[in-house]
């Protein structure tokens, strides 16, 4: 069942499992996205984080707060996974449901005055995203997906339609971890091939509003090199719902859509017509 056009909030109907889940998800993005568009023009609290050059900033902790308190009053059963304050949640009698929240995807951009981040908020059964919603807090648009129930947008369901190849090549978008060093040597690889061969490669420095782009149809392929955590299930859910593929480097299943700490979630992902043609290029054998 696809999630109906017709109601302006997208939401299912509610007897479709986990459609209470799926409304606080949208309703904490947007309520977070306002907070964070009421914010984003004045001055605010920016520090370092860590020793690998991320920064976190003063709305990241106003907006986790927001939704991780949201969450916790609906479902205080379930654990949370936030970007800033960590674990929390789960009220003792662990339920193998997961909550993972990003109140501000796409920090460093606006620690330099860019205005590219989201909200992302995802839902967790075992290691199964059920739930996952991006919102864009500039623009105030929401992009929601519920597993088997397909994507949706602002102008109603996404869908990742076919398209030619164009002959100068795939755009694509390209993610890395934090921990990747510079001198990474499959990084350097991957990216060097990558740049070789598309048309454009994006580093917005805010994987899910990559995602989120992938799911519009807005950009061909994208390409994940040990990304983190928090990020990755609500994006890829959104794109699988709305029709793209993803797979592992080497073109086998990928797995690694979930909340657990897999060391390596690396990932390929585009419209099925270009995936053959990415997954060739990133492992070598493009000429």
């Amino acid at each position: 069942m696809l999630l109906s056009v017709d109601d302006p909030d997208g939401a299912p109907p509610p007897t479709e499992r986990f459609s209470a889940e799926y409304r606080l998800a949208v309703s904490a993005a947007r309520e977070a996205g306002a907070l964070l568009r009421a914010r984003l023009q004045g001055e605010y609290a920016v520090r370092q984080k860590g020793g690998l050059g991320d920064v976190v900033t003063e709305l990241d902790t106003l907006a986790e707060g927001l939704i991780v308190r949201r969450i916790g009053e609906s479902f205080p059963q379930d654990r949370i996974l936030a970007e800033e304050a960590g674990e929390s949640g789960g009220g003792g009698t662990p339920n193998g449901r997961t909550w993972l929240v990003d109140p501000l995807d796409g920090s460093n951009n606006v620690a330099i005055g860019l205005t590219a981040c989201v909200v992302g908020i995802a839902l967790c059964a075992g290691e199964v995203p059920v739930v996952g919603v991006v919102h864009d807090p500039v623009t105030d648009r929401t992009w929601s997906a519920l597993s088997g129930c397909g994507a949706r947008g602002p102008q109603g369901r996404l869908r990742v339609t076919a398209r030619p190849p164009s002959p100068a090549g795939p755009l694509i978008g390209w993610t890395q971890g934090y921990r990747v060093t510079r001198d990474d040597p499959r990084a350097r690889a991957l990216r060097a091939g990558l740049e070789r061969h598309s048309r454009r490669l994006l580093q917005l420095w805010a994987p899910l509003l990559t995602w989120s782009m992938l799911a519009r149809g807005d950009i061909d392929g994208f390409v994940g090199y040990r990304p983190e955590t928090i990020d990755l299930p609500a994006g890829a859910l959104l794109a699988l719902e709305a029709g793209a593929e993803i797979r592992a480097l080497d073109g086998g299943p990928f797995s690694g859509g979930g909340a657990g700490a897999e060391a390596d979630r690396s990932f390929v992902a585009g419209r099925p017509e270009h995936l053959p043609r990415l997954l060739e290029v990133v492992n070598g054998g493009a000429r």
